[in-house]
């Protein structure tokens, strides 16, 4: 039998016991046991943690608004603005440059003829200057099997045209539009990527207007000329710049967003509602 002046002294180490147990932290799992219906009281300004929930999978919206943004801040990271003002222009105009030197020879020849018949020697003095390149928003469609997109890039660019004797002679404003297919594919290896399809000007978006010229030259006929020049180098030739570029860019788009657009294009879902 407990002498009561024992159990005395028992119950107030007991109370002072669970009075310091209270300040300490409990080891993980283990719970002090509480009255039926009573709950742990948390320290003011804590909130009760949230139950962990499964990541939502990205709207067609996003996705579409994803890839081109990441293509458009890829192209302009990559130095397509650099690229398109150092366009070699004047390189492939020249009589004998190019691949198709004759032909192009051949047409400036005419268009400086024309010009020369007002200031003698502007032949061999005469520069293009590519200003102002700017890119365009973006344009996102996709296929109607949906497998496959089409961006269509916008570019913009100043052509200024002079000379060393007279200054500008003409400053015209070029639109041209590069159309890139592209594609989902899986490799060996099971991963999962997105590829350049087709890359190509779109046939007919070249647009070339005047801007500005010198009113004591044959303007229209200097501008038919260059114009009849550009429609055949400029769009094979900004192409050729282009496509390459999106290519790189394809494969530094965010592993998370290839994966998803990956996944509707390869079981042909639409997603693309608006850019």
């Amino acid at each position: 039998m407990i002498p009561i002046g024992g159990l005395l002294v028992f119950c107030g180490l007991l109370a002072q016991t669970m009075a310091q147990l209270r300040g300490l932290p409990l080891p993980v799992g283990q719970a002090l046991p509480l009255p039926l219906g009573q709950a742990l009281p948390l320290p003011v300004g804590q909130a009760l943690p949230l139950a962990v929930t499964p990541a939502l999978p990205s709207s067609p919206t996003d996705l579409a608004k994803g890839l081109t943004s990441g293509l458009s801040n890829g192209l302009l990271s990559g130095g397509l603005l650099g690229i398109l003002e150092n366009l070699p222009l004047l390189d492939i105009l020249k009589p004998g440059g190019g691949t198709s030197g004759g032909l192009l020879g051949g047409l400036l020849g005419g268009l400086l003829e024309k010009v020369t018949s007002v200031i003698p020697g502007l032949d061999n003095i005469i520069d293009l200057k590519v200003t102002d390149p700017q890119l365009l928003e973006l344009g996102l469609v996709q296929s109607p099997d949906g497998h496959r997109l089409y961006v269509t890039i916008p570019l913009g660019l100043k052509l200024r045209v002079k000379t060393l004797l007279v200054g500008s002679l003409l400053e015209l404003a070029v639109k041209l539009n590069i159309t890139a297919e592209i594609l989902a594919v899986t490799d060996k290896q099971e991963r999962i990527h997105l590829v350049l399809g087709d890359c190509t000007h779109s046939p007919g978006s070249l647009k070339i207007s005047l801007l500005d010229g010198l009113g004591s030259l044959p303007i229209q006929s200097l501008l038919d000329s260059l114009t009849g020049v550009l429609n055949k180098v400029l769009p094979e030739l900004v192409q050729g710049k282009v496509c390459p570029l999106v290519n790189g860019v394809l494969g530094q788009l965010d592993v998370t967003l290839v994966h998803d657009i990956v996944n509707k294009l390869i079981h042909g879902l639409e997603f693309v509602i608006k850019v």
